[in-house]
């Protein structure tokens, strides 16, 4: 028998890094510790930049401020946004690891119902090294965990499923509601935990929540571009689920696949939700014609590439959505912007990515 004295070696130790948009200490760290620390992190630091942040001893980890950014990315500089989260996907364009691991520094380490720690790193690393089922619902939700399987009559033909491009997790404690959610329900909960996992049809979008994500940088991390949102702009709290619309329209188009369900974190602080009124307040008339224009959006054969279907989708972005507000021609610039300064800190490699999906007989 092996000795016990051995610890495992975490996985993708050197594969995966893992992003922190911050304005304060990062003193949340120490309970993630016995899970974090043998990881890269890779912090954001939104607002002052002249504020020092603290960082517990012991992290490997690099700290980028809005100067560095500047300094970095120059006059593409203005596509990361300031005074909010979005700034998090700077993290994503600097990174050189395949996989990306995001969480907000307001989230703790949940239980499931045994009482035992929830270690979320390891959940994610284990839906994304897994296939994924987007072209036929699998009715005992994720087939490849244990204790699963396809059920009669799903098509063999698919069962070998699709590369994992994105991992969505869940929140205890505190839910992720929009203001007006948040106001009549001030005292609300989530206290349900399910054990499931689930690949998201293809063709049905969803809500991406930046809080406890992760995905495959190599697969779809030109498509995970927050927006513009925050200081300056005329709407914040939609960065992730922006994200998430453009990355789903994407994945789907590539034959990609995403799953949501566990991990859950524990969500321990609710933001202000008057302060998130002002900021949400011309999203949620703007998602009314949002939805429909990602449901109907349709990306060319030629768009063979993340980075082709993008700069696809920004045209799109601004021919029909600049209709809307005059913001989303701001926002269809800002996407090629992103895309401009991707390709510049990252150049191509030789050779595609990777799938992940099952071996070859």
């Amino acid at each position: 028998m092996a000795s016990g004295s051995h610890a495992p070696v975490p996985l993708l130790k050197d594969e995966l890094d893992i992003v922190i948009p911050t304005i304060r200490n990062l003193d949340f760290l120490e309970m993630w510790r016995p899970f974090f620390q043998p990881y890269h992190l890779i912090i954001v630091q939104d607002g002052d930049p002249s504020k020092t942040i603290r960082v517990p001893e012991g992290f490997d980890y690099e700290l980028y401020n809005r100067n560095d950014i500047n300094r970095m990315l120059g006059p593409k500089a203005s596509c990361i946004s300031f005074k909010d989260s979005a700034c998090r996907c700077f993290g994503y364009m600097v990174s050189k690891k395949k996989y990306i691991y995001t969480i907000d520094d307001d989230c703790f380490v949940a239980k499931d119902p045994s009482g035992k720690d929830i270690n979320a790193l390891e959940q994610h690393i284990k839906n994304l090294l897994s296939p994924s089922t987007p072209f036929f619902f699998n009715t005992l939700y994720d087939p490849y965990r244990v204790g699963a399987d396809f059920v009669r009559g799903y098509p063999f033909s698919l069962r070998e499923g699709v590369p994992t491009a994105v991992s969505h997790g869940l929140w205890l404690n505190i839910p992720d509601y929009d203001a007006p959610t948040q106001l009549v329900k001030p005292l609300e909960r989530n206290t349900r935990y399910v054990d499931a996992i689930l690949t998201i049809p293809k063709g049905t979008l969803f809500p991406m929540c930046g809080m406890n994500l992760a995905f495959d940088r190599e697969l779809i991390g030109p498509a995970m571009y927050f927006g513009l949102m925050g200081d300056g702009q005329p709407i914040g709290r939609y960065d992730d689920m922006w994200a998430g619309w453009c990355t789903k329209v994407i994945t789907d188009h590539l034959g990609l696949g995403v799953k949501t369900g566990l991990p859950y974190i524990w969500h321990s602080k609710a933001s202000n939700p008057f302060v998130n009124l002002k900021k949400e307040y011309n999203g949620i008339f703007w998602q009314e014609e949002l939805i429909p224009f990602f449901q109907s959006v349709s990306l060319p054969k030629e768009a063979t590439t993340v980075q082709k279907c993008y700069l696809e989708l920004a045209k799109q972005v601004r021919a029909k959505l600049g209709k809307v507000d005059g913001y989303f021609n701001k926002l269809a610039d800002s996407m090629v912007t992103w895309i401009e300064a991707w390709d510049e800190l990252n150049p191509p490699k030789g050779g595609a990515p990777t799938a992940n999906g099952p071996p070859k007989k």
